[in-house]
């Protein structure tokens, strides 16, 4: 392996889990569809298991890697196969303006990559909030994360980050991947979900940014009834006004978040906006 014969190990404080069989790398792009005009973000291109296949099919990507010690090597990489329709940047993908990467002339980005798990949803917060410059993403997950983020309600697994991207997007799965197939191994398998973003939401919010804590306040304290859970939240409801908004849209307060759809959500904060702006 490259990383071996460069003499360096995998970092466990960057979640570094490294693709290792060319097949399945290969077998991910194609399920992908990458359409050959396309301009792929890469996020943690690592070794380049992915951008050396994602290459050879989109018009362009652009490689970001926030370990800067991997950079030169990537690049040697993709020189020596040849490829030069990759751009790298040294940089965490947290911190970069996504406004910047998109391409020209209204186009949007497919974003693809093998996720570090200690920052997944904090990337999965990112994609919701400039999905105006994303078409589609196709990540790699470990297990259980991504059966929380496909989660339908009333599934155990359902929760915020269930509802933020279902309200926006539609998940499928494309392929799941053993831990065997990493480096270093790690202890849970994988799976590949494609991410697509909707031109609008079925049942908009009147503010997503209000939706969002909304649903924050519910899963709070997901084991109490929607009732105690908002008025014990940062929405500052009293218990009497959280009872008296979720029987006006129909809600029993009784209820778990757990068992809300989307469009029920989307009720309940249209409804409590109203009132807090009232």
């Amino acid at each position: 392996m490259l990383l071996n014969a460069s003499q360096m190990r995998a970092k466990k404080q960057l979640g570094q889990n490294f693709l290792t069989d060319p097949q399945t790398a290969e077998a991910i792009v194609t399920r992908s569809r990458v359409d050959p005009r396309a301009v792929v973000l890469e996020i943690g291109a690592g070794l380049g298991a992915l951008t050396v296949p994602l290459a050879r099919k989109a018009a362009r990507v652009l490689a970001v890697e926030k370990d800067r010690e991997l950079v030169p090597l990537l690049k040697t990489e993709l020189l020596a196969k040849g490829i030069t329709n990759v751009v790298v940047t040294a940089a965490d993908i947290l911190a970069l303006d996504w406004e910047t990467l998109a391409p020209p002339a209204g186009e949007k980005l497919l974003v693809m990559g093998n996720l570090p798990y200690n920052i997944s949803s904090q990337i999965l917060v990112r994609l919701i909030r400039h999905r105006r410059w994303v078409e589609r993403a196709v990540l790699m997950f470990q297990k259980e994360l991504a059966q929380r983020i496909a989660a339908a309600p009333g599934n155990r697994d359902y929760g915020r980050l269930s509802v933020m991207l279902q309200y926006c997007a539609r998940i499928r799965p494309l392929l799941d991947l053993k831990a065997s197939q990493f480096y270093p191994r790690p202890k849970v398998d994988s799976i590949v979900l494609e991410i697509t973003f909707l031109p609008a939401p079925p049942e908009p919010a009147d503010d997503e940014d209000f939706f969002s804590r909304v649903v924050k306040a519910a899963f709070s304290q997901r084991r109490k009834t929607l009732r105690n859970a908002l008025s014990g939240s940062q929405l500052h409801l009293e218990s009497s006004a959280a009872a008296a908004v979720l029987q006006a849209v129909a809600i029993d307060p009784a209820r778990r978040a757990e068992t809300l759809s989307i469009a029920e959500f989307v009720a309940l904060s249209n409804a409590l906006g109203r009132r807090r702006s009232a």
